[in-house]
């Protein structure tokens, strides 16, 4: 609708938004990010509070943009429920796919190991943690909405969320990052590659090099038909036949356009997301973080899709130590 893929121009562009060539090559696959005017006041509503261990949780809904309310938690630390002046550092936290969506990594439901947003409000951070296009509270269509993809649509809805974390007076938006596993996991780097704000991001079981992809073990390397569904980006399937031959990025350009800034990274041995496509995707990025005196970490747990104990303390740590925290329960 909005893409002219020839000439890579946006038909809408009043201004010049001065987007990188990778943030362009992105938007051949998933649409254009929508012009300034959808960026209405978000508008937080509050729909209820609950405290639970010491954490409140509050229900809220923001306006993403002309005739969009998205549901989420923001769930406060006890020191930052309070009046007290001080700013404290904040994770937005997204959901992998899964029917109940903000509920899981709140610790309301779901998988133990996929609690991180309560996990991290226990540590002393403000959490903010939203429901994807399709889950949870938020069912919309995207597509009646005027985007190519519900990959974009997240991302200007990760934006918006960015916009109200940024505003809460409870907040430092200098210390602000993003964590996600598998959907989540991906959709944490996407917005990091469009959202500075984001100043360190952890992605668990979100990616493996597209040249290794393969269908989730289904198919072929090379094969990009699980990003290809409505869920995600059909233009991979009508402009690439899912093939990535003539695909316009790989994630070690992602990674190194969220440098200087902090990544980390979990990557099972045994994921479907091939652990070697990510190992040969670190070899790619190295030298440029190393170069930039930047932050990225990779581990690789003996397990299939999953966030273990262990390797949820490491990224805690060093979320810790890229954003100047001392946690609460340390």
């Amino acid at each position: 609708m909005y893409f002219q893929d020839t000439k890579l121009t946006y038909r809408f562009y009043q201004t010049n938004l001065n987007y990188s060539d990778l943030q362009f090559q992105m938007m051949r696959v998933m649409g254009a990010v929508p012009n300034a005017d959808r960026r209405v006041p978000a508008d937080v509503q509050t729909l209820g509070d609950e405290v639970r261990d010491g954490l409140t949780y509050r229900k809220i809904s923001f306006a993403t943009e002309p005739g969009d309310r998205c549901p989420a938690w923001l769930i406060l630390p006890k020191a930052a429920a309070t009046a007290e002046p001080t700013r404290h550092p904040a994770m937005l936290c997204l959901h992998q796919t899964t029917k109940i969506g903000k509920d899981e990594p709140a610790g309301l439901g779901g998988k133990a190991n996929l609690h991180y947003a309560r996990e991290l409000a226990e540590r002393g951070y403000v959490v903010f943690v939203p429901d994807y296009p399709g889950y949870g509270e938020y069912h919309i269509d995207p597509y009646a909405m005027g985007y190519d993809s519900t990959t974009m649509k997240g991302i200007w809805n990760h934006l918006r969320a960015m916009d109200v974390i940024c505003d809460l007076p409870m907040v430092d938006p200098d210390r602000v990052g993003c964590i996600g596993h598998s959907l989540g996991g991906h959709n944490a780097l996407f917005l990091a590659t469009f959202d500075e704000r984001v100043r360190v991001a952890v992605s668990s079981g979100g990616f493996t090099l597209f040249t290794w992809n393969d269908d989730e073990r289904r198919g072929e390397r090379g094969d990009l038909s699980d990003w290809s569904h409505k869920g995600y980006m059909p233009w991979i399937r009508e402009r690439f036949n899912c093939r990535v031959e003539d695909f316009p990025f790989d994630w070690d350009e992602v990674l190194e356009s969220i440098c200087p800034r902090a990544v980390f990274i979990n990557a099972p041995e045994d994921d479907f997301m091939r652990v070697e496509g990510v190992r040969e995707c670190m070899e790619k990025v190295q030298p440029t973080f190393d170069a930039a005196g930047a932050s990225i970490a990779c581990v690789h747990p003996p397990c299939e899709h999953d966030f273990p104990p262990d390797v949820r303390a490491q990224a805690y740590a060093f979320v810790d130590r890229c954003l100047g925290h001392v946690p609460m329960n340390d």
